[in-house]
């Protein structure tokens, strides 16, 4: 998905491959989501039982700059709704069913067309 994203445009950051060794997880995600205009929160059961992503999600419902810029993506089949009671009132993106089409719907968000390879 970020391959996908970064290939038609979109910066990404993502915190598995933007954290170099010896830096702190919290002070470098903090960062990023101050610097960010979106965030896309994949939604999976590793997703729903990660402490880091409860916090990032908390941080950009109370901060007014995300109101309208949060991607909820159905990666896996998983309960959500354990991470917030108001990610269901989120259009969710589903790339669980089939992969093209749910970045075809994640593009259509930054105005962009899925060119197919």
């Amino acid at each position: 998905m970020a391959n996908e994203l970064r290939r038609h445009g979109v910066p990404v950051w993502y915190s598995e491959t933007n954290i170099l060794g010896a830096q702190q997880w919290h002070d470098e995600i903090g960062k990023a989501l101050r610097r960010c205009d979106w965030f896309i929160i994949v939604l999976s059961p590793d997703a729903v039982d990660s402490m880091w992503v409860k916090r990032e999600l908390i941080f950009t419902l109370q901060d007014q700059r995300f109101e309208d810029k949060i991607l909820p993506i159905l990666y896996q089949p998983c309960e959500y709704t354990k991470l917030s009671w108001v990610l269901p009132s989120f259009q969710i993106i589903n790339f669980n069913d089939n992969f093209e089409e749910g970045c075809r719907d994640l593009l259509r968000v930054f105005g962009l067309g899925y060119i197919y390879i």
